[in-house]
């Protein structure tokens, strides 16, 4: 399944362009990376892929719309999965991307190679 370009396009409203700010095919979506950190990722699976403080892993799996990213037939903690329902809602979309740039930018920026 191919990535929601109108999701994307969302985002990437919502995320505003600046240097810091790339784009990158991955995970079979697009993800926005921030100082080279992924962020939130429209995701090829449907709905949004966002990176998370670890520590919040576990209470917001406990939110109804909120799935555990698994790859590799393993749960990746610090990664969530935003259902399509939930985030073809604009608040709840603008708080999830929210969260995943934030915690990005709290991140040191990637050497670039």
């Amino acid at each position: 399944m191919a990535y929601d370009e109108e999701l994307a396009d969302r985002v990437r409203f919502l995320i505003k362009p600046g240097p810091e700010l790339s784009e990158r095919k991955m995970f079979g979506g697009l993800a926005f990376l921030i100082g080279g950190n992924m962020a939130v990722a429209a995701s090829g699976q449907g709905g949004l892929l966002v990176r998370v403080d670890p520590k919040e892993n576990d209470k917001l799996l406990a939110i109804d719309f909120v799935r555990p990213m698994v790859m590799g037939g393993r749960e990746r903690i610090g990664w969530l999965r935003v259902t399509p329902d939930a985030a073809d809602d604009d608040e709840v979309l603008r708080e999830w991307v929210d969260r995943g740039v934030g915690y990005a930018r709290s991140l040191p920026p990637k050497k670039k190679k």
